[in-house]
């Protein structure tokens, strides 16, 4: 499906626009909203986003080498923090198509590869429930109240509760690791 979407961008079909959406909207917003931000202001970070995406698909050396999420959602997290960090200094927002702005957001992107996939080796040593939690979460974005639901929590603190305890599970691998 991702290069189907990649192969749709290349062309500007507007289906592989509406399913880029579809699937990863939720993800820009998950971010956006944990630092700050409202849904208008998620929905301008993912046209921007998407942008920068085109930018780079059309470019003859592409290559996606992780998953489509993971590039989005570094992108996605570097345009709204950078937004964050010059509106906190009152200064205008870098434009698009700086070669610096791009060589920047390479760097982060390499950045956020390479802590995803630590994680995700991590994740890997947890017990089940946590990694379906954690990748529910996380990776795919649904908020407290959709996990609340799909597994069956009374309340939202014990969704917190077992964030907070799915989480230690990975600290307490990440500190085995840092050990050996």
């Amino acid at each position: 499906m991702e290069q189907e979407i990649i192969d749709g961008l290349i062309k500007e079909s507007n289906d592989a626009y509406a399913l880029l959406y579809n699937s990863y909207f939720n993800v820009v917003l998950n971010i956006v909203i944990r630092n700050s931000g409202s849904e208008e202001d998620a929905k301008d970070v993912f046209q921007e986003t998407m942008l920068v995406l085109v930018h780079k698909i059309r470019k003859d050396n592409f290559r996606l080498s992780a998953a489509l999420q993971t590039y989005i959602a570094a992108i996605s997290k570097n345009i709204w923090l950078k937004h964050l960090r010059d509106s906190r200094r009152k200064e205008k927002h870098t434009t698009a198509s700086s070669a610096l702005y791009y060589a920047e957001l390479d760097d982060n992107i390499e950045q956020e590869k390479y802590y995803t996939s630590k994680l995700q080796k991590y994740i890997y040593k947890i017990s089940k429930h946590c990694q379906g939690f954690i990748d529910d979460v996380f990776f795919k974005g649904k908020t407290p109240e959709q996990i609340k639901e799909e597994y069956g929590y009374t309340s939202l603190r014990n969704t917190a509760n077992q964030k907070y305890k799915c989480i230690e599970q990975i600290r307490n691998v990440s500190r085995e690791k840092e050990k050996q």
